[in-house]
């Protein structure tokens, strides 16, 4: 009997347990299809406390295990649940994850991340040795997660359990590489040997996402141009020269959309559910979601929305740039998410001075999210870079055209309807800057004030199909190459 792929993720976030980002989603979403496609898969998180409190009712696996690190032995709890068929592992160490937040604070990182998330990788290879668990592959998810391919070769007490486990890093976000000061190295087990430019060492500082670049067998990115873009100087984040090394190693594959979650037919969230026969529908997903933030429901023009992380990295500068603009302009603008301090309250500030045009909800509520994909006209995305995004793809399916800079994943979900008006779902803006997307947010404002124009492109937008099935079978056929030695 053929024996199936077997596969461990190793994430420090999964959607239904835990999310700050897309990461989230990717992770929940892709394990639950590959246990559809009949795959042996696993998931492995941290305990945090927010896990904590929503799952108080987890198994207990293992008691007591340890993992070193340096001259340290550190001690853990595995515990363990189920998800629609979906085995989720969790790491629990109160020191190290019974915290408020996963990552830090509204003003900045928690200052031991570097050897909360080694300990966090040790620990899930500790965990898969106790379960004598062998997976074809591990996958590894990001800087938190990029030392497991390292300890995977080089580390004695695990290295050769591993000897037929094949290893894949996925690179989600470049930007954050998790780097800290020299003298950390020898606190996460790595010899002072690796401390050079062709390893860890960076400017000066050790570089943990550089460990998932060189030690991995395959590298992926959650996007084709997001693969292309991180070889590049301006996208590679210092890094572009190593991953130019690797680059036959590189692959892109876009993220999916959970249809699952995602779906005006059947969204439990949203005041009226509708498909493309019964768009009008969505006139009442309009008028709850204004009542629900506090602006006048009886507005007509067009509503923008956005639900982001408040950082550089999403284009918050070039949005508050541009936020007069929009005002005079007499639009409406709704905006979700949580990040730096700085770009809360300058949001807030802009929200008291235009209280009946621009709400702020400083928050992760999944409700509210919903709801604004389903009620508001245009969705904004005016991202420095964007790997992969999710949000313009789940705007597509609720009639919501989005408005993005043309970078990574945006540029290749959205085509711009100003080019292209026969096969358009979207407008696009190529510069980081607000004379640019101002006037993409115009053009769309334009088609939104002719009612023909404006329902043919909200039609087509909802006939785009970006379900985890595509991309699933993608990164299976990606497996089997690593595992064949083909990559």
């Amino acid at each position: 009997m053929k024996k199936n792929l077997s596969i461990s993720f190793i994430s420090p976030e999964a959607l239904p347990f835990v999310k700050t980002g897309g990461l989230a989603d990717v992770v929940g979403s892709l394990s639950r299809q590959f246990k559809l496609l009949d795959l042996d898969v696993e998931v492995f998180l941290p305990f945090y406390k927010q896990i904590k409190e929503k799952n108080p009712g987890s198994k207990v696996v293992f008691e007591q295990l340890s993992a070193k690190l340096g001259y340290r032995e550190i001690y853990f709890c595995l515990r363990k649940t189920s998800y629609q068929g979906v085995d989720f592992y969790f790491v629990d160490n109160e020191d190290f994850f019974h915290r408020d937040n996963l990552y830090g604070t509204s003003f900045g990182d928690y200052p031991d991340n570097l050897i909360r998330f080694a300990f966090f990788s040790k620990a899930v290879l500790v965990s898969l040795i106790a379960l004598n668990s062998k997976p074809d592959i591990i996958h590894s998810n990001d800087w938190q997660t990029a030392l497991v391919p390292f300890y995977m070769r080089k580390d004695r007490d695990v290295s050769k359990f591993f000897g037929r486990s094949r290893s894949l890093f996925t690179i989600h976000n470049l930007a954050y590489q998790g780097i800290g000061p020299s003298d950390t190295l020898p606190l996460l087990g790595i010899d002072y040997d690796f401390f050079t430019p062709g390893y860890f060492e960076f400017y000066g500082k050790i570089n943990l996402m550089k460990a998932g670049i060189i030690f991995s067998e395959v590298i992926s990115t959650v996007s084709k141009g997001y693969a292309r873009e991180i070889l590049t100087e301006e996208f590679g984040c210092g890094l572009q020269g190593l991953l130019q090394k690797r680059k036959n190693d590189i692959y892109g594959i876009l993220n999916g959309a959970d249809y699952s979650l995602w779906d005006p037919a059947k969204d439990n969230y949203i005041a009226a559910n509708y498909n493309q026969e019964s768009l009008s529908n969505k006139y009442l997903c309009k008028k709850d979601l204004l009542h629900e933030v506090g602006l006048d429901y009886s507005y007509t023009g067009p509503l923008l929305g956005v639900i982001s992380r408040l950082a550089k990295q999403k284009g918050i500068d070039v949005l508050i740039s541009a936020m007069h603009d929009i005002v005079r302009a007499g639009y409406k603008i709704i905006i979700l998410g949580t990040g730096e301090e700085r770009y809360q309250q300058a949001l807030w500030e802009l929200s008291r001075i235009y209280p009946d045009k621009i709400a702020v909800r400083v928050a992760f509520d999944d409700s509210l999210a919903h709801k604004i994909e389903a009620g508001c006209d245009l969705f904004l995305m005016p991202s420095e870079y964007e790997p992969c995004g999710l949000n313009q793809m789940y705007s597509l399916k609720y009639a919501t055209p989005p408005v993005v800079r043309a970078v990574g994943g945006l540029d290749d979900t959205v085509i711009d309807y100003t080019q292209s008006p026969l096969r358009g779902n979207g407008f696009k803006f190529r510069r980081p800057e607000a004379g640019d997307f101002l006037n993409a947010l115009h053009r769309a404002v334009d088609v939104y004030n002719n009612k023909d124009k404006w329902r043919e492109l909200t039609v087509r937008a909802m006939s785009f199909d970006f379900s985890w099935e595509v991309s699933a079978g993608q990164y299976v056929n990606l497996y089997r190459k690593i595992i064949k030695g083909e990559s």
